[in-house]
């Protein structure tokens, strides 16, 4: 069996030999040598065609596929606080989820309170608010999913990042990729690293679906995640007692090279 390439050079010697049985019977010389020339071009195409390796330019492999593994920027930690907010962090530092409750703790007693919950997802909706309307329109949307949280759409994490809030975090090496923990293939967005399954946090907030949100709709929807977590209605929040993110959890299985895991303590743990 012949080859691919072999298969279209042969292809192009018999058409060329056609062409000129056609040309000649139109008695037609100078006819003849144009056809044979465009005829001997499109079959030196065709079998380089035919030996590119496969892939993108250059024989790279293509994107990967949705169900493949997915990267973070150089191996980094990723969390996304019930806000919308990423916070990144180094492979073997604690999990990020300890910079956002750090933050987002006021008086620093290692306690959450509902005030404080909302304080902070509202100092997050005022980052994002860039044109200080009180609200957060599509553009405002935009720019929170393709350059502050863009994993959240299955892109990179942004070039240049520095530790603190906003997902700013530092480098962390190489670019091994992560699979995510079995059965977590149907989480989307920003639920594979929260502790509440919103794909995205931000449009969730969006009470009325006029894709606008509003202060007051931050404030609800601030108020509701509260309450989602606080599973012991003691009006308070503790890093122990949270739930651990899918993304934690995976994270936890690649480095002990086992089944899915424990981190920390019995809920969020000090350490990812």
């Amino acid at each position: 069996m012949f080859r691919r390439r072999e298969a279209l050079g042969l292809f192009g010697h018999l058409k060329a030999k056609l062409v000129v049985s056609m040309a000649s019977l139109l008695g037609d010389t100078r006819m003849t040598l144009r056809l044979l020339g465009l005829t001997a071009a499109l079959a030196t195409v065709l079998a380089a065609c035919a030996s590119a390796p496969p892939g993108g330019p250059g024989g790279r492999p293509g994107p990967p596929d949705d169900d493949g593994p997915r990267r973070e920027a150089g191996g980094q930690q990723l969390f996304i606080s019930p806000a919308g907010e990423p916070f990144r962090a180094p492979p073997n530092a604690p999990y990020p989820v300890e910079i956002w409750f750090g933050g987002a703790d006021a008086n620093h007693d290692g306690a959450l309170t509902r005030d404080e919950f909302v304080a902070d997802a509202l100092r997050f909706f005022a980052t994002l608010d860039t044109d200080r309307s009180g609200v957060i329109d599509a553009f405002e949307v935009s720019a929170y999913e393709n350059r502050v949280a863009p994993e959240i759409l299955g892109g990179p994490a942004p070039s240049s990042l520095r530790r603190g809030p906003m997902g700013l975090g530092q480098d962390g090496g190489g670019e091994a990729p992560r699979r995510r923990p079995q059965g977590a293939n149907v989480l989307q967005g920003a639920a594979f690293y929260g502790l509440i399954a919103e794909p995205q946090p931000v449009m969730a907030s969006d009470g009325d679906f006029d894709r606008r949100i509003t202060r007051d709709e931050a404030t609800k929807a601030a108020k509701t995640r509260f309450a989602l977590l606080d599973t012991d209605k003691d009006g308070q929040l503790r890093l122990a007692e949270l739930p651990r993110t899918p993304a934690q959890k995976g994270l936890r299985q690649s480095r002990d090279g086992k089944g899915p895991g424990r981190m920390g303590g019995p809920g969020g743990g000090p350490r990812g």
